[in-house]
């Protein structure tokens, strides 16, 4: 049955895509789980999720599991309204242990003495503060809670850190009960065992069904377990893309050339600028080959860190060491920056402590869905007082920020950019400086005023070249670039001159671009009309960029047809 799962996963993931390696790794754990407890009536919890192919395919879904990640398919990760058996939506990692901590609490006060709940989390989760919150609490309550650490020493990529460290020793040595970090909190340890044995793993479970308390099962797991090269290159592995099912190769890359990924435009600028500035450091929590801060890691080891599942741990490191006189460059995806708000606000902002963030995939990103989407940051960001707001349209702008930000800034800024490749080849020029809070006329019209933020400019200048030429003479666009300042010296210029005003962003309606022009607009007096094109208030699904900015009203095809409504 093993290896009837590994194969189908490998079958469906090959031609559709997805994350492969992590639920290649828990295929005889997943087999385990259903077998000896009565799920869903038991409670399990994945932590993040995307390890959790298998147990949805054992759970009803295995016959529109071809549909996963795509628009009204099946989610990528576990999601509560999708199946009985996906007990808590998650995606961001390290809250599967606080959840069913929760749920075997509320279990005891309502007298289902009887109930199991079961949370499996991985050896770079369980590092997260929020883990170790968790087990911090367990600790203490006499509740039928079982954690399964399944430690396969990487999470996308090698695990870092003490804790690692740790369990490393512990898979050489054995736990020995004087130095367990579990028993020490309270917990019933058992293990390590070979997560692989089916016996050996269906035996313990049974077992500690019958042991009363917070107990932990460790697990050592191969990640990419069944497909040599998932094995061997687990950090491509994990979400390859499209590969041969058969022979487990990666689908031919195509020899056309491409313009840069902004990740790497990102990666290679700093590794730049750090080869000319001895105090730029870079800093990432777990995503060194995601956000690309790998080249920096390379070129200069000894100044860029990998702080592991640790955002909030991050944004306040990284504050520490500006106050001492480096040039930091902290980049995080834009879903996991929501996980440090407190962080920004108290530990930077508040202080006028000078960070460089780098903000990667934001806007909408794509077939992760909701709990990935970058979406939220211009709001949230926005309410902030002290910082600065930047989105680069293109590769040379990302370029030309960073060597702006690196020579002193008297706040922190944020640079926001998507997912995914830009449109320039030749992007490596020369550095410029760019004035803060300067915007960018794109185009000069006398009607209506288009005002965009960001790589959706893009869509922009699709849409009004595929207007009528005497159409596209009645369009001005700018390209605000600037959230926070805002510059409204232009934005005077445009309400005088435009008899209607259109703003575009990859963000939320609410609190972004277009509520700082309505508010601007109102508290100088102008009667234009106004319309905001973004992110309604809802949550977008999982589908493919284009097709969730058509939904959204931001393709290029959905802003030219706002265009002719007003022209």
């Amino acid at each position: 049955m093993a290896q009837e799962l590994r194969e189908f996963i490998i079958n469906i993931v090959a031609t559709k895509e997805g994350h492969l390696g992590a639920s290649l790794g828990v295929v005889e754990l997943t087999i385990a789980l259903h077998y000896v407890f009565n799920t869903p009536d038991d409670i399990l919890v994945w932590d993040v999720g995307h390890q959790a192919y298998g147990h949805k395919i054992l759970t009803g879904r295995k016959e529109i599991f071809h549909t996963n990640r795509q628009l009204g398919g099946v989610s990528g990760f576990p999601k509560r309204s999708e199946s009985e058996y996906d007990t808590f939506g998650v995606g961001h990692s390290s809250t599967a242990i606080s959840a069913a901590l929760g749920m075997a609490i509320a279990s005891k006060l309502k007298g289902e003495i009887d109930k199991q709940h079961i949370a499996v989390v991985g050896d770079a989760s369980i590092a997260s503060g929020m883990a170790f919150e968790a087990l911090n609490h367990a600790g203490v309550t006499n509740t039928n809670l079982l954690i399964i650490l399944n430690d396969n020493a990487i999470g996308i990529d090698p695990s870092v850190g003490a804790l690692k460290n740790y369990f490393t020793k512990v898979k050489l040595d054995g736990a020995k009960e004087a130095d367990n970090i579990f028993e020490a909190l309270n917990f019933n340890y058992s293990g390590p065992i070979d997560g692989h044995n089916l016996d050996l793993i269906i035996s313990e479970l049974e077992r500690l069904k019958n042991v009363p308390g917070p107990k932990v099962l460790h697990l050592i797991t191969t990640k990419g377990k069944g497909l040599r090269q998932a094995e061997e290159n687990q950090v491509t592995y994990h979400a390859p893309g499209k590969f041969d099912a058969l022979t487990g190769d990666l689908a031919p890359k195509s020899t056309e050339l491409q313009s840069p990924k902004f990740q790497d435009v990102f990666g290679k600028t700093l590794v730049e600028l750090a080869s000319q500035n001895k105090k730029i450091i870079g800093i990432t929590p777990a995503m060194p080959t995601g956000s690309s801060l790998k080249f920096m890691m390379d070129a200069f080891p000894e100044r860029a860190f990998d702080v592991g599942i640790a955002e909030q741990h991050a944004v306040t490191f990284a504050a520490g060491m500006v106050t001492q006189g480096f040039s930091v460059f902290c980049n995080i995806y834009s879903t996991f920056l929501q996980r440090a708000y407190d962080q920004v606000i108290h530990d930077v902002c508040l202080q006028k402590i000078p960070v460089i963030f780098c903000l990667d995939r934001a806007g909408i990103v794509g077939e992760d869905g909701p709990t990935h989407h970058g979406i939220f940051d211009l709001a949230y960001l926005n309410c902030i007082p002290n910082l600065i707001i930047f989105a680069p349209r293109n590769e040379t702008e990302l370029r030309n920020i960073m060597f702006t930000a690196q020579q002193g800034l008297d706040l922190p800024i944020f640079i926001r950019y998507p997912r995914g490749r830009g449109k320039i080849l030749d992007w490596q020029k020369p550095f410029k400086n760019i004035e803060i809070g300067k915007a960018e006329i794109i185009k000069k019209g006398e009607e209506i005023a288009v005002l965009t933020i960001g790589t959706v400019a893009d869509n922009t200048v699709e849409a009004i070249e595929a207007l009528h030429f005497s159409l596209q003479k009645k369009i001005s666009l700018i390209d605000l670039r600037f959230l926070k300042p805002l510059d409204e010296s232009l934005l005077h210029q445009v309400f005088k001159k435009h008899k209607a005003i259109i703003t575009i962003e990859d963000g939320t309606i609410i609190g972004g671009l277009g509520t700082s022009v309505v508010a601007f607009a109102a508290s100088n007096g102008y009667k234009n009309s106004i319309e905001i094109l973004g992110i309604p208030d809802i949550f977008p699904d999982q589908g493919t960029i284009s097709e969730l900015q058509e939904i959204a009203g931001i393709s290029s095809e959905k802003i030219k047809q706002t265009l002719q409504r007003y022209l």
